[in-house]
């Protein structure tokens, strides 16, 4: 098989990594890819938001499967393309996908499907918004109702920081069209986890609950990212939490979204508080979570591309997906000043060493390769990934090997999976 995989950060790497390993792959291609990618796959210069230029390379490769990393594309309505075009695609259609790409649509899905959440309300006005502020108080959490890249949500723990971030989103437009509308809720209290599952329109199997790192600096403080690293399992989901889960959040998900005429196929990701009165959905993810990806496919056993291969078909078998007792911890190496300005082009060092500690792998995220150096080339560049028997040994081994990588700026938080740590 010839497989095509659309995206080109650490997600894209991992997805690469993992593909690679089937039997049933001959060939990987990955569109755009980054420099990293070289030894795992074909990278081929077509932009993840050009559907056009992804349906043509598809049809010209004869591409086999297609497997979508990032939310734009699935947004722009991709999988329906290459579907219309006999490609099989693995992901959501453009119609189910308004569960990431609009707050709006996700909150009135699960208030009509009585799915644990937020209290919340959709603000159009910068009066509507300051109201709903008065009527949720401090803390509250503010969203821009589109996509932001992960970076369109202010937990505001002061009136004025919530008033900024209203006029920042609505006045401003700092995230563009994504803030034609706010959705402003309650602040959740509890401990945050990710629980993805895989879905063929019918059936969802939950995969090794993980916990993702958003504040960019240690002890949760500073501005939200994109994610600065994360560990699975995380011991706050238990067996029987998970099984909770299951039955209030995934399945409500995937049968409400087939009885409103939206059959949802690929991966679903529901971002959860943990809270004393159960789990609640903070946010619905229509993709593999980055870093989720990273620490989750590791642990995986079965063969990713049989799963997507039978998502696609409507045929999920829980009995066929397995995974390993090991325990896997990523840390995003960051360019300085992430998520603000940060600079390019600094010449990367280490990565050979860091790869000689044992279970440890280096994924390369927003990278270039010039002159026999790799250098970077976004905000977030690695990440470092370890395997162990336990979170604690993976820990040491992640952070053993992120010591050994340098670039200009280079920052890291050195608390990944602190919370686990503590509960052992």
């Amino acid at each position: 098989m010839k497989v095509l995989i659309i995206g080109s950060g650490g997600r894209e790497f991992g997805l690469a990594w993992a593909v690679k390993r089937s039997p049933k792959v001959t060939e990987v291609l990955v569109a755009p890819g980054n420099a990293g990618m070289a030894g795992l796959a074909r990278c081929v210069p077509v932009a993840a938001d050009d559907v056009e230029g992804l349906v043509k390379l598809a049809k010209a490769e004869k591409a086999d499967l297609v497997i979508v990393g990032p939310e734009m594309p699935l947004t722009l309505g991709l999988v329906d393309r290459l579907q219309a075009q006999g490609i099989p695609a693995f992901g959501p259609s453009q119609a189910a996908a308004q569960l990431e790409g609009s707050k709006t649509f996700a909150k009135d899905f699960m208030q009509r499907h009585n799915i644990p959440t937020a209290k919340y309300r959709v603000c159009r006005t910068q009066a509507e918004a300051e109201a709903a502020v008065q009527e949720f108080g401090i803390p509250v959490v503010i969203k821009a109702d589109g996509l932001a890249a992960g970076k369109g949500v202010t937990v505001a723990v002061t009136r004025e920081q919530a008033l900024e971030a209203i006029r920042q989103i609505l006045l401003e437009r700092v995230f563009g069209a994504a803030g034609e509308q706010l959705v402003i809720e309650e602040c959740l209290v509890g401990e945050e986890a990710s629980v993805l599952a895989f879905a063929d329109g019918k059936t969802v199997v939950p995969m090794v609950a993980a916990q993702d790192h958003k504040r960019v600096f240690d002890a949760d403080q500073g501005p939200n990212t994109g994610g600065m690293g994360a560990y699975a399992p995380t011991p706050v989901v238990t067996d029987e939490l998970l099984e909770q889960i299951q039955r209030e959040i995934l399945e409500p998900t995937i049968l409400g979204m087939a009885a409103e005429g939206m059959p949802y196929r690929g991966i679903l990701y529901a971002g959860l508080m943990i809270t004393a009165q159960g789990p609640k959905v903070i946010e619905y993810n229509c993709r593999f979570g980055d870093p989720e990806t990273q620490v989750i496919l590791p642990l995986l056993e079965t063969d990713l591309v049989e799963i997507a291969l039978d998502c696609i078909a409507g045929q999920l078998d829980e009995d066929r997906i397995w995974w390993k007792t090991q325990a896997a911890v990523c840390v995003v190496m960051a360019a300085g000043g992430y998520p603000g300005t940060f600079a390019k082009g600094q010449a990367i060092s280490g990565l050979e060493a860091a790869q000689q500690v044992p279970g440890v792998m280096v994924w390369h995220a927003a990278t270039t390769f010039k002159n026999g150096q790799f250098l970077t080339a976004g905000g977030r560049v690695l990440s470092v990934i370890a395997e162990g028997d336990t979170i604690a040994q993976a820990v040491e081994r992640a952070y053993e090997a992120a010591a050994k990588i340098h670039f200009a700026g280079i920052h890291y938080r050195r608390d990944i999976a602190a919370r686990a740590l503590r509960r052992a």
